[in-house]
């Protein structure tokens, strides 16, 4: 596997591709542990529907995340399914020897992570690190990652911070453009707490598609404020075409780490398909099976989650597939 790979929507008909955070972005902020074998029948079903792209874990420090403790006994019991990544994230080299080991004992990730901040003051909280001491970090985490893995970097907090406020969009592409310079062609600007909005999303893509026509952009941004929807479709008309979700709108920062106050999940997976689809954008998922999986996802966590459509049904004047 090598990061020269790219997404491929033509291949498959779909005009977009979503990546499933429920087991890492999702699970990170639960504090209860949920029991692997659960861990691993949610992500192979996510597959099953159609995701292309699953985040699966992280290979974090157990004392720190204690719900990826068990990242290698969960790659190695998933069962692998032809066409789809299963993504493990990545915050340090050791994280990255993980993977490694992991790889060479035949399981594991092909999809690694690797994250950088837009501000100092968030790299200390979530990363234990300044922001010049995670870059140096980055360039020997790619390297040592020798093109075995796709490497997706993620620029957090790109359209704005709770500690440090606006962020400069020159610094951000300034990000987008040493993470190229590593050898990562796929990245995830964050609007890691739902300070974006359609006008910030879409200048912010634009110039991002422009300057770097050479980087795949992925949006992952929260709903914290209610406008992850309406941001990802900013985007997906700033041309993006690849987005991060997660069923029933999970996630947000580690349980350990507190910031964004209230709710600052994901983009919730079951609205946003619906949205695409009745736009007539082909996101490859079945919708059949959409809602059971946010009932067995609700039956994990035991409670019910924040999705829409969940409660409301599909649209029931959703377009017939392949309408013009």
């Amino acid at each position: 596997m090598t990061d020269a790979q790219t997404f491929s929507l033509e291949d498959d008909g779909r005009d977009v591709a979503l990546c499933e955070c429920f087991a890492r972005d999702g699970l990170q902020h639960e504090p209860d542990f949920m029991p692997t074998a659960t861990k691993v029948a949610l992500v192979q079903r996510f597959a099953e529907l159609g995701f292309a792209r699953v985040e699966a874990t992280s290979y974090s420090n157990p004392k720190v995340i204690p719900q990826f403790g068990d990242a290698s006994a969960m790659l190695q019991a998933l069962p692998r399914r032809e066409g789809a990544f299963y993504k493990a994230t990545c915050a340090n080299v050791r994280a990255v020897e993980r993977a490694l080991a992991d790889a060479d004992a035949g399981f594991g990730a092909n999809e690694i992570s690797l994250l950088v901040s837009a501000t100092d003051t968030h790299s200390l909280k979530n990363l234990a690190r300044t922001r010049e001491d995670q870059w140096a970090n980055i360039r020997e985490m790619a390297a040592r990652a020798n093109g075995r893995f796709r490497l997706i970097g993620t620029v957090s907090m790109a359209f704005g911070c709770p500690f440090e406020g606006a962020v400069n969009p020159d610094s951000v592409l300034a990000d987008v453009g040493r993470l190229r310079d590593a050898g990562v062609r796929h990245v995830a600007l964050g609007d890691t707490t739902g300070t974006a909005t359609p006008v910030t999303t879409k200048a912010l893509f634009t110039r991002m598609r422009a300057e770097f026509p050479d980087v795949i952009p992925i949006a992952h941004f929260h709903d914290t404020r209610g406008t992850g929807l309406v941001n990802y479709v900013a985007a997906l008309e700033a041309g993006v075409r690849h987005f991060d979700c997660a069923f029933g709108g999970v996630g947000g920062h580690p349980t350990k780490v507190k910031y964004g106050g209230g709710h600052t999940g994901n983009v919730c997976t079951e609205d946003l398909v619906d949205l695409f689809e009745n736009m007539g954008v082909k996101t490859g998922i079945d919708m059949d099976g959409l809602l059971a999986t946010v009932e067995a996802c609700e039956q994990a966590l035991g409670r019910e989650l924040h999705g829409r459509v969940a409660r409301s049904g599909l649209n029931p004047l959703r377009r017939p597939s392949g309408h013009d």
